[in-house]
């Protein structure tokens, strides 16, 4: 399930938390729920964003394994962290100090492509209401993107390779529609010349709503994780 409500003390002792996770993070077998533990704070205790970012871009230079295991999760992190929060202004300019040096000193290797994946996902970033689910996770570590389904009536189900920036924009033929999904339904259904509006829904056991224009679909995903 994803992450609820939770606990917290001092900003000062929470900072303390997550730095013991991040050391953990290193010789973690199975990263995947302890990010996400990470960006949860991050998401609940905001004033935590910058010192995250902080603590990323010092492990990742001049790590003791370049490439290495330990090395990529700080990286897999990162990417995680760009795609869910922006950092303060400063510590922006500091992040893609480190990204461009990164790419310098390491070209062509992993760390490259995720520093690269990073610098990318930062220009379209502007915040989340959920922190990125499991599945969303995996697939960011992958530098790759989710493939969500959607139902269509009196049709089959299309999948829709969406990204963690993907919102339901409207289009002039369709509304609440991402484009992607908007042309692979409207094509499934027939309806190409049809003036009327559609509306992407999201439905489980206790609501069903239309979603929003500027809602991002990723977020939609992990309520329903």
């Amino acid at each position: 399930a994803a992450p609820g409500p939770r606990s917290y003390t001092t900003l000062r002792d929470e900072a303390v938390k997550l730095f013991n996770s991040l050391q953990q993070l290193e010789s973690e077998r199975d990263p995947v729920p302890l990010m996400q533990g990470v960006l949860q704070t991050c998401l609940d205790l905001p004033p935590l964003v910058d010192e995250i970012y902080c603590q990323l871009v010092k492990q990742t230079t001049e790590p003791p394994v370049p490439g290495g295991q330990g090395d990529l999760h700080y990286w897999q992190l990162l990417t995680c962290m760009s795609c869910t929060f922006l950092p303060s202004p400063p510590v922006l300019r500091f992040l893609r100090f480190h990204l461009d040096r990164t790419e310098s000193w390491f070209p062509a290797s992993e760390m490259a492509k995720y520093a690269c994946f990073i610098r990318e996902a930062l220009r379209k970033t502007k915040g989340r209401e959920c922190v990125p689910s499991l599945e969303e996770i995996l697939v960011l570590m992958r530098r790759q993107e989710m493939i969500c389904t959607v139902h269509c009536p009196g049709a089959p189900a299309c999948s829709v390779a969406i990204s963690s920036h993907t919102t339901a924009e409207e289009s002039p033929s369709v509304a609440f529609v991402s484009p992607q999904v908007a042309r692979e339904l409207v094509s499934r259904l027939g309806l190409s010349q049809s003036p009327n509006l559609f509306a992407l829904y999201e439905q489980s056991r206790r609501r069903e709503q239309p979603v929003g224009s500027t809602t991002l679909l990723a977020d939609v995903l992990t309520r329903f994780e």
